[in-house]
């Protein structure tokens, strides 16, 4: 059985996006043309930047992430395949053309490494005046990372996202036995999920 969960704004409303020191530094790095973000990093919550431990950043997902790790942090959730590296550009391509519906997030650490990840995948509604819901999926944090309040920041960044793309809610989907971390994430139970699986 799974809880299904509505999650309150724990990001103060008065926090401005803007662009963070941390944030530009890893933008500024990349070719913007053949590995620029996957969304404007503006996006990303000062607040949340602020309360990484030292040399980690969050930053939007890149092309170049293939070769971070980013597919042995999504291996800690769950079954992941064998994704060469011209599968993940193809698919990469494919979520870039549909920028304002997927916003994917990463964690590095101070080597560059991929250490966490999350999701936000956006829902156009015809329900609440044509509303838009934000679904968090996909949230990994490495192992040997688990405990540093990455999992958290992850989540509050991406909850601000689907704020500032004017979603009037995010929802996400966890186990029994993550129910607690999610409460601790200003989320509450809000119904059961089901699943038909092919």
């Amino acid at each position: 059985m799974t809880a299904h969960a509505i999650a309150s704004n724990t990001i103060p409303e008065a926090t401005k996006p803007i662009m963070s020191s941390t944030v530009t530094q890893v933008d500024a790095a990349v070719d913007p043309v053949t590995d620029g973000p996957l969304f404007p990093s503006t996006l990303i919550s000062p607040e949340v930047i602020s309360l990484l431990p030292t040399d980690y950043t969050i930053r939007p997902m890149r092309r170049s992430d293939y070769n971070r790790g980013y597919l042995d942090v999504l291996r800690v959730l769950t079954t992941v395949g064998d994704i060469t590296e011209e599968a993940w550009n193809q698919r990469y391509d494919w979520i870039t053309s549909r920028n304002d519906e997927y916003y994917m997030l990463v964690v590095c650490d101070g080597a560059d490494r991929v250490v966490g990840t999350g999701s936000l995948i956006v829902e156009r509604k015809f329900i609440h005046s044509l509303g838009m819901v934000g679904h968090i999926e996909d949230i990994a944090v490495e192992k040997n990372q688990q405990g540093k309040k990455l999992g958290l920041r992850i989540i509050q960044a991406l909850d601000f996202v689907a704020a500032q793309v004017g979603c009037y809610k995010s929802i996400l989907d966890c186990s029994e036995v993550n129910e607690g971390f999610y409460v601790k994430c200003g989320f509450k139970r809000a119904g059961l999920e089901m699943a038909h699986y092919y």
